[in-house]
């Protein structure tokens, strides 16, 4: 009588992967070769609106004057930055500040919007409606005339700033403008910098919602009967799964903030779009300009795109990990 031959479940599933795996191979290289087809496409359909643009418009584009905007040589013979270089590095700046202070309050916010307490769900769901339903140049205008020309003139921070040069050791100086800017300029600054944290704060506030509550109910009760508060159990338990899952999309809204950083230029923040407006007023450039202040932003978001997409492709990969 013959053995039946019995092929284990993992071995059927490698030869199932094996033989699936050329398929999925040639799938990708023509996906690749539709993708650089279409890249290629893109770029010759902008050259060719590039040459009408010149021939129709009449236009003599002149990018021998663009160098001296990032990077130029002093009288004295040392380099110095330009205008959009000052304004790129505000907007790092800008964005930054404003990135980690909307994570703090987008994460009180994004607690109280799943808070026990009808008081708390109240205040955070407030505070999202609010902001989410009003246009962010009101909101900037209207933070603007609150806290830069009533509250911060009211409590003499703005002349604290104006003196701060004099009050500060020569070694601070630098750090100093280094995270605030010019430090006469500091008022401004902070306005800028909470009025845009508080926008996209509301924002992070409903990632975290989402993430938390994504967390399975399970979870909690497994908490609850080890004998943790709501409050342990929230910060051990339920808020380490859930920031794997908030990652990517955090991620992807600090990019946001650094494109919705240029809204700040009509409240005069020298900023990269506010340096480019100036730019185009004094010298006519505006193609050129306009031109080199995509490609810097273009510059900044794609690589933090990119690592958001990285992050989320590791942490879906780890996720499928067998656990031992």
């Amino acid at each position: 009588m013959r053995k039946r031959l019995t092929i284990p479940a993992a071995t059927r599933e490698d030869i199932q992967e094996a033989r699936r795996a050329p398929a999925a191979l040639s799938s990708r290289v023509a996906a690749r070769l539709i993708d650089a087809a279409v890249i290629l496409g893109v770029a010759a359909a902008l050259y060719w609106l590039a040459q009408r643009a010149g021939t129709r418009l009449h236009y003599r584009w002149n990018w021998a004057v663009i160098p001296q905007f990032l990077i130029y040589t002093g009288a004295d013979g040392h380099w110095r930055a330009g205008r959009l270089l000052l304004g790129l590095f505000a907007t790092i700046r800008l964005s930054l500040w404003a990135g980690l202070i909307a994570l703090c309050i987008g994460t009180l916010a994004g607690l109280a919007r799943i808070s026990a307490r009808l008081f708390w769900r109240l205040c955070g769901g407030a505070y999202v409606i609010a902001v989410r339903n009003t246009p962010p140049l009101v909101l900037i205008f209207l933070f603007n005339y609150f806290l830069s020309a009533q509250l911060i003139s009211a409590l003499g921070l703005d002349a604290a700033a104006s003196n701060l040069p004099g009050l500060l050791p020569a070694f601070l100086l630098a750090p100093a403008e280094a995270l605030l800017g010019p430090l006469g300029q500091a008022p401004a600054f902070i306005t800028a910098v909470l009025t845009l944290a508080l926008i996209e704060g509301a924002y992070v506030a409903e990632i975290v919602r989402a993430g938390v509550q994504s967390v399975e109910p399970g979870q909690w009760d497994a908490a609850y009967a080890l004998g943790f508060p709501r409050w342990r159990a929230l910060l051990h338990v339920i808020l380490p799964q859930a920031f794997r899952r908030m990652v990517p999309a955090l991620t992807g809204q600090f990019v946001s903030t650094l494109k919705d950083s240029a809204i700040v230029s009509v409240i005069s923040i020298p900023e990269l779009t506010f340096q480019a407006q100036e730019l185009v007023s004094a010298t006519y450039r505006a193609f050129e300009v306009w031109t080199l202040v995509f490609a810097l932003y273009l510059a900044l978001g794609l690589p933090c795109s990119m690592a958001a997409r990285a992050l989320e492709k590791r942490l879906a990969r780890s996720d499928r990990l067998p656990v031992h």
